[in-house]
């Protein structure tokens, strides 16, 4: 009975532990993933090299270290999808508290690297974005908060999560870090959703955030340039948006050719938030449909998946997870088609950068530990037997 509640693996005693996993893992979203990496990597071949010869590099120097994060990254994935739910919960809590300290340190150790705000940890031989792996384990952090409220004589999770959630948004806001900080409201919000909220308490989040976002406009700058610069109806030609949405006009339907793009000697984020230019560009709408049908397969089978699970715990985390994961993707290509002002986020597995990868390795593998066909019955079930 136990086993049957609380989601134990399903398998014969004497099965393997790699067959087992094969058997039970939901391999449509780990194939996707590897997609995803592997169009990631065909397109940094083409907007890494304008930068590492600005840069003094081989080349290829930011393709070799794309596959060496990529390796790690998926690596992780894949050890995380055979852990337990439990272990993958502890790991999450213990990885939210070194990450919200790394947050906390920012200010004093971090660095901006020119781009004014304070995100980063040099380290030499690479940079390391604290707000990166907070996310994932926020999600995990939260819903089980929540989802230990609902028990008897549970603790006050719903409070506690609300409050764990405006500070750790605080803290983002004063890097500043904008849009990650609305990507931790969002996590928050998909999550409270779903275990029960009242309507009018997210109406009120949304207030707040909108409460939030003209504060920023009205005491930052840089905010508010990129509010204007999004409102505005002329678009200048030499601003990152102005490169990016020239690339996606001239791409049209089948690109100009591989390696015939221009955008990646313009921009210097071609490789990391404006990839999906380099893509558009090249490949032209071919390629980003297919990355965009890769998205959506991934975000539409996990929530399937997770429709059939009865564990609480479960059906939070992971739906906020994949929630966050697609809601990210949707802003980094609104970004660069000018359909949302410019957040400075990566698209997950495409886009260059190690904290990015890793994180994100971590996010799908506690997903694919979460949707991993377990020994139960479909929540409706219950409700055709009651």
């Amino acid at each position: 009975m136990t086993e049957m509640v609380h989601g134990t693996t399903s398998g014969s005693d004497g099965e393997a532990i790699l067959s087992r996993w094969w058997r039970t893992t939901d391999l449509w979203t780990m194939t996707c993933i590897f997609l995803l990496f592997s169009i990631g990597l065909l397109l940094g071949f083409a907007a890494s090299p304008p930068l590492a010869e600005k840069n003094g590099f081989a080349p290829f120097h930011y393709v070799e270290r794309q596959i060496v994060f990529g390796a790690l990254s998926l690596s992780t994935m894949i050890i995380m999808s055979m852990m337990s739910v439990d272990l993958v919960r502890r790991l999450a809590i213990i990885g939210f508290i070194f990450s919200f300290i790394g947050l906390l340190f920012l200010p004093i150790f971090g660095t901006d690297f020119g781009k004014g705000a304070t995100r980063w940890y040099a380290l030499g031989f690479a940079s390391l974005q604290p707000s990166e792996f907070l996310k994932p384990c926020f999600i995990v952090l939260i819903a089980w908060m929540i989802s230990a409220s609902k028990e008897i004589n549970g603790p006050p999770g719903n409070l506690i999560s609300f409050v764990i959630t405006v500070v750790v948004s605080t803290f983002l806001v004063l890097q500043p870090d904008f849009g990650q900080a609305c990507l931790i409201l969002f996590g928050w919000s998909v999550v409270y959703f779903i275990a029960g909220a009242h309507i009018l308490l997210l109406v009120g989040v949304a207030g707040g955030a909108i409460g939030l976002g003209s504060f920023a406009y009205i005491s930052s700058e840089h905010f508010a340039r990129r509010i204007d610069g999004f409102l505005s109806p002329d678009l200048d030609p030499k601003t990152q948006l102005g490169y990016a949405t020239n690339a996606i006009q001239e791409g049209g339907f089948f690109g100009v050719g591989v390696g015939e793009g221009q955008v990646k000697w313009s921009l210097p984020d071609a490789h990391t938030d404006f990839i999906i230019a380099v893509a558009a560009e090249e490949y032209g709408f071919v390629l980003v449909g297919l990355i965009l049908i890769t998205y959506s397969t991934i975000v539409c089978v996990s929530l399937a998946r997770l429709l059939r699970e009865r564990d609480v715990f479960v059906r939070l985390a992971g739906t906020g997870l994949v929630c966050m994961f697609g809601i990210q993707a949707v802003i980094n290509i609104g970004v660069a088609a000018r359909l949302l002002p410019a957040k400075g986020m990566t698209l997950p597995f495409v886009s260059y950068g190690g904290s990015s990868l890793i994180a994100g390795g971590i996010a799908m593998g506690i997903l694919l530990s979460l949707t991993r066909n377990r020994p139960q019955k479909n929540v409706a079930d219950i409700f055709i037997k009651g």
